[in-house]
């Protein structure tokens, strides 16, 4: 019973993990692209 209770506890932590990447990288992709989109439509406005 250990060993499975501890096998789950390690997948649980596995998932956490896989789930913090994908929100640390979306969340740069999405600043990343906010700031180009700053910079393109500083450069295309009229001035």
């Amino acid at each position: 019973m250990t060993e499975e209770k501890t096998y789950d506890n390690e997948r649980w932590k596995e998932r956490g993990v896989m789930l913090r990447v994908f929100v640390y990288v979306f969340a740069t992709h999405a600043f990343a692209g906010f700031v180009w989109l700053l910079f393109y439509v500083g450069q295309n406005a009229q001035k």
